[in-house]
């Protein structure tokens, strides 16, 4: 397989790392996650809560999707593909908390169990936490994986069904994080295996301290951490200061009450780089907003309605007007980073005659009521939600459709959307490999389409599915092109969504933060960051 690194934008990172006193360092996070628990995690919101507790076999390297050894230090594929054998890194050691002590190190038998309560239903843990593992089932992982074997104390073997392009970047996503299977045996012992997710244990840079909903996430630095770099000091805690709004970010973070801050508002730019104790950080993210219509649900299985949805909504001015400079207009489920991006596909026509046609046609001359869901939180996609909405209704209501906007809390917004609740609602993507499968398979294959998946316009193509399952069995990146660009047009033909935009996504910081850069999979890693007390 071969990985490319992604080129970034200007400004991905800040300062010159150097010594610094050890310190807390607080980031204004946008959201609650959904869970502590590395494998039920499925936004980057809480991924990016888990990424400071957990390691992977192996990860990206931060700021590209060039994979590396993480706790895996080697990997051999043998078996046509079909078997992947990891030896484990020595001597790396678990947090500690004030109920569990580790007796031991890193083993094999840790990384069965991060897996098989993933992938075995009769596991004692697949239910613990009253949800599936939706990514890892999304993946179509249940069915790939033949086995998980115990070689000796250091080496793990993974034995696929079929051979996998997407196997190992998948494994490097946040579900992959190796949890401790012997504090998992304490909870069960104490008849409290629910703790594992409320007080989590793993091998990262920064070990959990507490959460309160609505207000913060508290970690402190792990000085046993097995990469932890010699010659400075990062920072000894660390504080996910949980803001939805953008403003009061930006607030805090100009009044030093943190020293990050998530996504400032477009309109907040050039305030940010005026301000000389603050730097703007920048990146061209591989990510996606759109609006997913219920396929399942009439008038939206009817392809003439969606198409002339497709036609009612400017989505130029909506990209001008809400994302400006940052904003890139999509045309596309992948983003144009993408090395399957088929350029050659024109632009999604607006034409509001053409729609109130298609509408006559599919029976609905007079237009049709429906619910319009919009996203209650500023995300990297969608820096306002709310905004987006109301253009959108307004282009709908001039071609005779209804919409009725609705959102709740984004824990329950989430909710309702992959339960299947919602006709017609705004979200949006941000990939967590690089590959494009991490876009047209998640979010449009067969698999992530019952309620659950993340496939939330419950499209299930089959001839679209064929393609994308067939890029995943070879790692011959013509074949895989060749592929996606055809399921890309299966898409146009059918539009399941409205595609809307793409992004370049900011970053707000204080000038005494050194070593915190820019990810294109919407990763915000604190490893290695320093605070000073001059910029």
């Amino acid at each position: 397989m071969r990985h490319l690194p992604l080129t970034l934008l200007a400004g991905l990172a800040i300062g010159l790392a150097g010594p610094a006193a050890a310190t807390t360092l607080v980031y204004c996070s946008e959201g609650n996650p959904e869970s502590l628990d590395p494998g039920r995690v499925t936004t980057t919101t809480a991924m990016n809560v888990t990424w400071q507790m957990f390691n992977n076999l192996v990860e990206f390297v931060p700021g590209t999707t060039t994979l590396r050894p993480a706790l895996a230090e080697s990997w051999a594929v043998s078996d046509e593909g079909r078997t992947y054998d990891f030896t484990l890194r020595e001597g790396v050691r678990f947090h500690a908390n004030a109920r569990f002590a580790p007796s031991r190190t890193l083993d094999a038998d840790d990384v069965l169990f991060s897996f098989l309560r993933q992938w075995r239903a009769d596991h004692p843990y697949h239910r613990v936490g009253g949800e599936t593992f939706g990514y890892f089932r999304d993946l179509g992982l249940a069915d790939l994986i033949l086995g998980i074997e115990r070689l000796d104390a250091r080496r793990v073997r993974f034995r696929l069904r079929e051979a996998d392009a997407t196997f190992l970047p998948n494994l490097a996503q946040a579900f992959g994080g190796i949890l401790s299977s012997e504090y998992a045996a304490h909870l069960a012992a104490a008849n409290d295996p629910e703790e594992l997710a409320r007080a989590p244990i793993g091998t990262g840079p920064f070990r959990f301290s507490g959460y309160r909903p609505d207000v913060a996430v508290r970690y402190r630095g792990f000085p046993d951490y097995w990469r932890r770099p010699e010659g400075s000091e990062p920072v000894d805690g660390l504080v996910f200061s949980i803001t939805p709004n953008a403003a009061v970010r930006l607030t805090k973070l100009k009044a030093g009450e943190c020293q990050v801050a998530a996504f400032p508002v477009p309109a907040d730019l050039e305030a940010v780089r005026a301000d000389p104790d603050l730097a703007l950080l920048s990146g061209e993210e591989l990510n996606v907003a759109y609006l997913a219509l219920n396929t399942t649900r009439p008038p939206m299985d009817d392809v003439r309605v969606r198409r002339a949805i497709n036609l009612a909504i400017d989505r130029r001015a909506i990209v001008e007007a809400v994302y400006g400079a940052a904003g890139r207009l999509a045309r596309n489920p992948l983003p144009p980073g993408s090395w399957a991006f088929h350029g050659d596909l024109p632009d999604l026509a607006f034409d509001r005659e053409a729609a109130v046609r298609l509408l006559a046609e599919a029976g609905l001359a007079q237009g049709f009521e429906t619910d319009l869901w919009f996203l209650p939180v500023s995300r990297p996609y969608n820096p306002d939600g709310r905004r987006v909405a109301d253009m959108i209704q307004a282009d709908l209501a001039r071609v005779g459709i209804r919409a009725r906007l609705v959102t709740r809390d984004w824990g329950a917004y989430r909710a309702a959307l992959y339960a299947g609740e919602p006709t017609a609602m705004l979200y949006g993507w941000t990939s967590d490999n690089g590959d494009p499968d991490n876009f047209l398979n998640v979010l449009l294959g067969c698999q992530a389409a019952p309620p659950g998946g993340a496939n939330l316009a419950r499209w299930c193509d089959p001839a679209y599915d064929s393609d994308i399952q067939a890029a995943r069995r070879t790692d011959d990146r013509q074949t895989r092109t060749q592929l996606y660009r055809a399921a890309q047009e299966r898409f146009r033909e059918a539009l399941p969504w409205v595609p809307l935009a793409h992004t370049v996504v900011h970053m707000a910081a204080r000038r005494t933060v050194a070593g915190f850069r820019m990810d294109p999979l919407g990763r915000y890693l604190f490893e290695g960051v320093t605070l000073s007390d001059q910029p």
